[in-house]
């Protein structure tokens, strides 16, 4: 399964200044196979190293001092040589600083052997910074990678040629009843594998909610989460909260008497663990757009659409029928899709209640607002009055229909947002 991080690791192989990489993104997401892949390919010969609970790894990193003796330890304990710039080494599960202070020795000294940490603990990557190592984010297929997984490059490589070019795409159609299949299946590894294998709706959701345990069984174990209870109510709820017409996030959802103070640190972890997505409404509009947040106000997304529509019940009848239970997907899909481009997440809101889904900076600092359109939901006075009121020269309207421009508006179909990443 080709993944875009695969070009990312080529060029970090050649690298003549190459470190150590820390691989980060969460669980499920295909980091540890990728890794093994590119391995398999690249190199003579590949070492992987589970480090959870892995008492003699973590002796070899506490105790050696020195790259040359790290090397022979790990090559007596995995029983396999080390080549200089022909064998891969990697780590895999790193959560423990003294791993990571042991293979920034590797990255002072711009050592020729080549190692790959991966984790899923993206708080953790404060402890990690440092100069001797690189870092990579991973997150799971986005619906370019989907169509590159059922072998429909060309038409990814069309809908991109048609977002560059400005031009309606010759088959939209398709586009767009495959991006359907994509957000019933998400784009975690194992459910996309299963779903090109022809498996049923009721076997997809069986592996789905395996994840969602899984991701669950992260925030129950998670040492450093003070309340484990809230931050599963805080996940279990944001299906519900995306029901409502205002999708603002609402504690008193969860039961009565619930309290922001309660819960501000539980979801400061899950969004910083990037195990949700989170939006601030703005209060104005102006640059910097941070300085503009209401952090009291917020949405909530889940990381992966494929999970958010087992969490809604849906089956493919009902999804395909009930406009505003795509929306929902919609909305999700654009929230992740953004953040995964780099973007961090806003949402307008006046006094009058006239909202503007998203609202985001790009790279050149321009101010760019970012409307979903659909038949029951078109907001047309909404985007122009914001325009208008904040000077803003172009914005976004995401729909089901294809590509197209009227005036400052450019229309792009819902399957087209993976080319936000090159949004200049």
């Amino acid at each position: 399964m080709e993944r875009k991080v695969e070009e990312f690791l080529r060029k970090w192989k050649k690298d003549i200044i190459r470190k150590p990489l820390v691989l980060y993104g969460t669980k499920q997401i295909g980091k540890t196979f990728t890794c093994l892949d590119f391995g398999k390919k690249e190199y003579k010969n590949t070492i992987y190293f589970n480090t959870e609970n892995n008492k003699e790894l973590l002796e070899i990193f506490e105790k050696e001092k020195s790259t040359e003796k790290i090397i022979l330890k790990l090559s007596l304990l995995s029983k396999e040589t080390i080549l200089k710039e022909d064998t891969l080494i990697i780590l895999d599960n790193v959560t423990d600083v003294k791993v990571v202070k042991a293979i920034k020795l590797f990255g002072s000294e711009h050592s020729k052997y080549h190692i790959i940490l991966i984790t899923s603990k993206k708080e953790k990557l404060q402890e990690f910074k440092g100069e001797e190592l690189q870092f990579k984010a991973m997150n799971e297929l986005d619906f370019e990678e989907y169509l590159w997984a059922r072998g429909e490059k060309p038409l990814a490589e069309l809908i991109r040629e048609s977002y560059q070019k400005r031009k309606t795409c010759p088959f939209h159609k398709v586009a767009l009843d495959l991006f359907m299949e994509y957000l019933i299946t998400g784009g975690l590894p194992e459910v996309v594998v299963a779903s090109i294998q022809g498996k049923s709706d009721e076997e997809l959701d069986a592996i789905k909610q395996k994840i969602i345990l899984v991701y669950k069984e992260e925030i129950a174990l998670n040492p450093t989460l003070i309340d484990i209870p809230r931050g599963l109510e805080v996940v279990n709820s944001i299906p519900e909260q995306l029901k409502k017409e205002n999708k603002k996030f609402q504690y008193g959802l969860m039961g009565n008497g619930k309290r922001a103070k309660e819960y501000e640190s539980t979801i400061n972890y899950l969004v910083n663990n990037q195990l949700v997505y989170r939006s601030n409404k703005a209060t104005t509009i102006k640059s910097p757009l941070s300085s503009c947040k209401d952090k009291d106000s917020f949405k909530l997304y889940l990381t992966d659409d494929g999970l958010l529509y087992s969490m809604l019940h849906l089956n493919k009848k009902r999804f395909l029928t009930d406009e505003d239970m795509r929306e929902i997907l919609y909305e999700n899909h654009i929230a992740k899709t953004l953040v995964e481009c780099g973007y961090t997440l806003y949402y307008y809101q006046s006094e009058g209640k006239a909202e503007v889904d998203f609202v985001i900076q790009n790279r050149m600092g321009l101010i760019v607002p970012i409307e979903l359109t659909t038949k029951t939901n078109s907001k047309a006075k909404s985007l122009s009055v914001f325009m208008k009121k904040f000077t803003v020269p172009q914005a976004y309207r995401i729909t089901e229909n294809n590509f197209a421009t009227k005036k400052d508006i450019r229309y792009i179909p819902i399957y087209a947002l993976f080319c936000f990443s090159e949004l200049k």
